[in-house]
């Protein structure tokens, strides 16, 4: 099996602040990776830098294109990356407002990602935007709303189904929970669990909670000040951690 993505040292300086340094690591096909850690670890900078939204300092991040070659990401033009961005990846915000046009419909929001691949087709495109509504547990009568009439909880699930209705082959999550009531929650975590499953997608989720980690990832890395300090499968992570930051944040959740 060949990786998915090949992380180099990857860098990023902000004057003399370190957003993430020398980070390296390979993502296979099908592999979802949670990346964890405190506010201001650099976890979010990192995921920035992997989905092209920075630029790093150093390092390089090749991806394994659908032709079979690698491609180093920084050497892409704007319009290859935006291309890829809409057609083989997706990005799920944690806000859902900044993932989704606001002020258009349901469908719409569904079906611009069809469009943006050629599909012309309006009957196919809202017939496809119905399939993903029902996937995603919005009832296809909402269809024609407008995200602003949505729970805070449907309006992540729309974003998801924005994202994966071009069958992307990865997916970058930021905090995909944050802001959420418990009970919403853990309604979508397993909705993104089903869904990746029966996708076959690899992902790579930025998160605070261990919680989300355990239930969605198959491998963890732990941020410490911009530096990966601990990684491996995350059931090992967790409940063996050999880093004692990573034993403080394993023990400050098992104490709530």
């Amino acid at each position: 099996m060949t990786p998915l993505l090949k992380v180099n040292d990857i860098s990023k300086f902000y004057g003399s602040r370190v957003g993430c340094r020398n980070v390296s690591f390979e993502l296979w096909p099908g592999e979802v990776l949670a990346v964890v850690g405190e506010s201001g670890s650099g976890k979010t900078t990192l995921l920035s830098c992997l989905s092209t939204r920075l630029m790093p300092t150093s390092g390089t991040v090749e991806y394994h294109m659908r032709d079979g070659q690698y491609r180093d990401l920084a050497r892409m033009g704007e319009a290859e990356r935006r291309f890829l961005m809409r057609t083989d990846w997706g990005f799920v915000h944690q806000n859902p407002a900044d993932g989704l046009r606001m002020t258009v419909s349901a469908g719409a929001n569904v079906g611009e990602r069809l469009m943006a691949v050629g599909d012309r087709h309006y009957s196919r495109i809202r017939d496809t935007a119905i399939d993903w509504l029902r996937r995603v547990e919005i009832d296809e009568s909402r269809i024609d709303d407008q995200p602003r009439a949505f729970s805070g909880g449907m309006r992540q699930r729309l974003q998801i189904a924005r994202n994966l209705v071009t069958s992307p082959r990865l997916v970058f999550m930021d905090e995909p929970t944050g802001g959420l009531d418990v009970s919403v929650q853990a309604r979508l975590l397993d909705l993104v669990r089903g869904l990746v499953h029966d996708l076959g997608l690899s992902a790579i989720i930025v998160t605070h909670d261990l919680a989300v980690a355990r239930l969605l990832s198959h491998r963890m890395m732990v941020m410490k000040d911009g530096v990966v300090i601990e990684q491996g499968l995350t059931d090992r992570v967790l409940d063996d951690p050999r880093e004692p930051y990573t034993q403080l944040l394993v023990s400050s959740i098992l104490q709530v």
